[in-house]
């Protein structure tokens, strides 16, 4: 890794020094332009110089280019995440995020009365927040009992007794995300309109 960081240093010189080159700027115009002196500015195009971030920042906004571009930054990986599915007591759960630690999303898939057996309210550490996508949620909630219907949000923290299934008749797909205690999500919306008039 190291060796391939020296060898990504050493291509910058180059690099800065072709970009002048196409530009047709001389090394005093690009003083002029960065503050940076015209010394400086010659030692980093070959190399006797170690770029540093406050000498290509300058560089990159008098070459109108990424940052990226001057240090020929590795392409970012793919970031689509190919969930795969898990299947517990008739839910499909499809994770969205890969990070392991803080706020985990997750997309589940609960069929008509799924999950099945007793509606026995369990608690953990952590807090939830559940946005219905399609179909109906009940949510037993301690002494609550709720049915959320698409474009509905719950948010609770899992201490407080609870358990969600699908009462039917058609399948409820749902977005979930859990964090750790202590980790509330923070939801912005605009204010409901008045009914004072």
């Amino acid at each position: 890794m190291a060796n391939d960081d020296s060898t990504a240093l050493a291509a910058v010189g180059p690099r800065l020094r072709a970009l002048r080159h196409q530009r047709g700027t001389t090394l005093a115009q690009l003083a002029d332009l960065t503050g940076i002196s015209v010394s400086t500015l010659s030692r980093l195009e070959s190399g006797s110089r170690r770029p540093t971030l406050e000498l290509l920042l300058p560089l990159a906004r008098a070459y109108q280019v990424p940052l990226d571009e001057l240090v020929d930054a590795p392409a970012t990986g793919d970031p689509r995440v190919r969930p795969k599915p898990i299947v517990q007591h008739g839910v499909t759960f499809l994770p969205l995020t890969r990070r392991p630690g803080g706020v985990q999303a997750f997309k589940q898939i609960l069929p008509p009365n799924t999950p099945t057996g007793e509606h026995t309210q369990q608690t953990h550490e952590g807090y939830e927040w559940i946005y219905v996508l399609s179909g109906q949620l009940r949510l037993l909630l301690g002494e609550h009992d709720l049915t959320l219907t698409a474009g509905e949000v719950a948010e609770f923290d899992t201490r407080t007794p609870h358990r969600v299934f699908n009462p039917g008749p058609g399948t409820t797909e749902v977005l979930n995300l859990f964090g750790p205690q202590g980790e509330r999500l923070h939801v912005r919306a605009r204010p409901a309109a008045s009914d004072n008039r």
